[in-house]
């Protein structure tokens, strides 16, 4: 039961990302207008609109003839080529209007009208045109018109044209039933499915008495996996709705900008889902029984305990600044901030609950003090091969003597082992000394006679004390 709640909260949190964006983006004017002005700004979608309006005007205005009105006598059989080499300037021209602040003003506010009347249709009001009479298109016609002032042809344009011309349709009247069925059902299972989905994950949590870290890992592994299922899917379905929708292959790149730009909030949510997942593989680490995550604890307990309102008030601090610099400050984006805010609360509160039944009495003194053993402890190690070295000179040391003229046999040598035994630090001054008298002797110092006589004397010195 607890792996199969975790599996389904999964499917259930990739199906809620597509039902809050399709809510958001399809179904919100406000954010389908702050879209569109995106859009414009994007120069492969600007291209294909500015050859959209070259076209319309050309299609629905005699250029030439309202070239020739403008022209004088005896210039007016210039109106023909002059329409032509205009329409090949046209494109450039048009683009650089749609820069302009009064083009993009036009663009949202066509925008707008025509997504509240494809609400309005969706929601069947009585003012809307209906599903079997009426569509939905978005008109560009003022656009056009601008275009047309631009170039200098635009006076009484805009009673001149027709009034199909700059019309996109964005659906017919028999796709109108659909769409309103599909907006139906998106309404409610945003928030539905969202809560579903937390109410799966919460569920094995708890059932998961033994062990209970492995399903807040799998969990968030869950998560995860179901954020970048999400923008696996955007990209595939950009190709097959680009392909279906566009059938020109100059408009494609356009249709793929678009596509991108009025998903990229798909995929803010899903980089959200994928965070919260992060945060879940945390909290699971942490609360394990690994090595690494009880050093971990011991660690962090001083603060847990001694320090709680600092930590929950730092947990505070990040929320609020998240909210504040986080794109669509509105009432979804704070519940959904102040969920996550909540869930990270819970698990510091487990956490806390945890580390102050591991260590009841943890202080920062046991943590740095357990630092400095382990750093004093690395420090002694190190110097093991130099212990290693002197004790191999105290093994070596009968052949040493040979080496500086002691002739006396293995047996005497032997005699002296219990010198060993003295402390480490008197048989290294005893070293010390013999090795500063061979000094001296080298340098001349010494003669032979006098290092042997100092020599005879230290050993019976050291044999008598050591006795």
């Amino acid at each position: 039961m607890v792996r199969g709640l975790v599996i389904l909260g999964s499917l259930l949190t990739f199906l809620s990302v597509v039902a809050i964006w399709t809510e958001r983006q399809a179904l919100n004017t406000d954010d389908w207008v702050s879209t569109s002005g995106r859009l414009l700004e994007n120069k492969k979608i600007r291209t294909a609109l500015s050859e959209y309006l070259v076209d319309q005007l050309y299609e629905n205005v005699d250029v030439r003839k309202e070239l020739e009105e403008r022209f004088p006598d005896d210039l007016k059989e210039l109106a023909g080529p002059a329409a032509g080499g205009l329409r090949q300037f046209a494109g450039e021209g048009a683009e650089k209007a749609l820069e302009t602040s009064t083009a993009q003003e036009l663009w949202e506010e066509s925008n707008r009208t025509a997504h509240e009347q494809l609400l309005a249709v969706l929601e069947n009001k009585k003012e809307a045109v209906s599903t079997d009479e009426g569509n939905v298109s978005l008109n560009v016609g003022q656009l056009v018109t601008n275009f047309a002032e631009q170039v200098g042809i635009g006076e009484d344009l805009a009673q001149k044209l027709p009034a199909e011309a700059g019309q996109i349709q964005i659906l017919k009247s028999d796709e109108l039933r659909t769409a309103q069925d599909v907006a139906i059902a998106v309404k409610g299972l945003a928030i539905l499915l969202s809560i579903l989905a937390l109410a799966c994950f919460a569920g094995a949590i708890y059932l998961s008495r033994d062990g209970r870290w492995v399903t807040v890992l799998l969990s968030g592994v869950g998560l995860i996996a179901a954020g970048f299922t999400v923008i696996v899917a955007r990209q595939i379905a950009g190709g097959i709705v680009v392909d279906q929708l566009v059938k020109t292959e100059s408009v494609k790149p356009a249709g793929e900008a678009a596509w991108a730009i009025g998903t990229s909030l798909m995929t803010s949510i899903a980089t959200t889902v994928i965070v919260v997942g992060v945060l879940f593989l945390i909290a699971g680490w942490l609360s394990s029984p690994t090595r690494g995550a009880h050093a971990t604890r011991r660690f962090l307990a001083p603060t847990l305990r001694l320090h709680a309102a600092y930590v929950y008030a730092g947990l505070a601090v990040l929320v609020g600044f998240y909210f504040l610099n986080s794109p669509g400050q509105g009432l979804r984006s704070f519940l959904t901030t102040l969920i996550v805010a909540g869930m990270a609360a819970f698990g510091i509160h487990e956490l806390r609950r945890q580390t102050e039944e591991e260590f009841p009495e943890a202080t920062y003194d046991d943590v740095f003090g357990r630092t400095r053993d382990k750093v004093v402890t690395a420090v002694k190690d190190a110097n093991i091969p130099e212990k290693v070295g002197e004790q191999a000179s105290k093994l070596r040391l009968p052949e040493r003597r040979r080496a500086e003229g002691d002739e006396r046999p293995p047996e005497a040598a032997a005699a002296e082992a219990p010198t060993a035994a003295l402390p480490v630090q008197a048989e290294d001054a005893r070293l010390e000394r013999l090795e500063r008298l061979g000094s001296l002797r080298e340098k001349g110092i010494l003669t032979e006679e006098e290092f042997a006589a100092e020599k005879a004397r230290l050993l019976s010195r050291e044999e008598s004390s050591g006795q």
